[in-house]
């Protein structure tokens, strides 16, 4: 959805149109949810947190600037409101939960041998996340899972381009050590 139709629905929700917010919701439920998941690690918790964080977006949406990205700004108080369950939860790790791997899913066995190394190597790196402190551990997520760019990192979170940079480089040096160590 462009920045111009995300304007627009905002402008009909203020107007009264509460039924314009679903097109909001449903356009970005699945990256919020993504991003919540990846951040605690619990389907319910991000089921949970991403409703959360509609209601909040809904509730302060006469803050919203209309010349900004919708989307930019929903990731912001998204990020708050992981921040804050995280804090009130005091988690370190996570049970992330995995699909079963099923034989009935491939045709030759190097198919089923790639998806097996690759399933392993992502629950290593997932893993490994939850060691990270939240906020670098946020801004990987952000730019590896999420494929946002720096820049939009960057105005996310509030830090300069080459802070979150330099943060995502040093993330990315304590999270290889940490998976060298497992």
């Amino acid at each position: 959805m462009d920045q111009k139709t995300e304007a627009e629905i905002v402008v009909r929700i203020l107007k009264g149109d509460r039924q314009a917010y679903a097109l909001l919701v449903e356009e970005y439920k699945t990256v919020i949810y993504s991003l919540a998941y990846r951040m605690t690690g619990q389907a319910e918790d991000a089921q949970d947190l991403a409703q959360e964080s509609f209601l909040q977006a809904y509730k302060n949406l006469s803050r919203f600037d209309t010349k900004r990205s919708f989307f930019t700004w929903l990731y912001t108080v998204s990020l708050n409101v992981i921040r804050n369950h995280l804090k009130k939860s005091k988690r370190k790790h996570y049970d992330f939960q995995y699909d079963k791997i099923s034989s009935e899913n491939f045709s030759t066995g190097s198919q089923a041998a790639c998806f097996i190394e690759n399933k392993a190597r992502e629950e290593l790196l997932q893993s490994c996340l939850p060691e990270l402190s939240p906020d670098i551990r946020e801004l990987l997520i952000l730019r590896y899972y999420q494929n946002l760019s720096f820049e939009s990192v960057a105005e996310i979170t509030g830090l300069s381009v080459s802070a979150v940079k330099m943060r995502v480089y040093r993330g990315l040096e304590k999270l290889k050590k940490i998976m060298e160590h497992m």
